[in-house]
């Protein structure tokens, strides 16, 4: 699936690119939670993170808005489980009816880091999830 990107997030992309040293596969500019997410090749997490997230801060500060990094993967399942990171995911299902749907599995303590201060987390996941492996929704169980 070919994902397409505005002008402003390629200059994101761009900008991210040349502070971490790594390659960015997407970029969501997410205006209600006022952040940017990065979709971060497989492998290359830690480097984006930076030493002590010395690099997402650099990146924070210069744009003045909240980052987050998802780490992407082959499986919509492993996808589905890196978006929602921090949080344990035990087990992702995805459900091909009417509508396709990755049901999954957070430790109960985890829900709250799953969805996020004011579904800030799901949200990016759900976006991400449909433009790369068109995931209709996400649901914790």
């Amino acid at each position: 699936m070919r994902v397409e990107i505005s002008d402003e997030a390629r200059r994101l992309v761009a900008l991210f690119e040349d502070e971490a040293d790594v390659t960015v596969r997407d970029c969501v500019v997410d205006e209600d939670h006022d952040q940017i997410v990065y979709l971060v090749k497989r492998g290359e997490m830690a480097d984006a993170i930076g030493p002590g997230g010395q690099t997402v801060e650099a990146v924070e500060e210069r744009l003045g808005r909240d980052v987050k990094l998802v780490e992407d993967a082959e499986t919509a399942e492993n996808f589905v489980a890196n978006a929602l990171a921090p949080a344990a995911v035990y087990n992702v299902t995805v459900s091909e009816n009417d509508d396709t749907v990755a049901y999954v599995e957070v430790a109960q303590e985890d829900r709250g880091a799953a969805i996020g201060r004011e579904g800030r987390n799901i949200d990016a996941a759900r976006q991400l999830a449909k433009r790369h492996f068109e995931i209709d929704g996400i649901e914790l169980t």
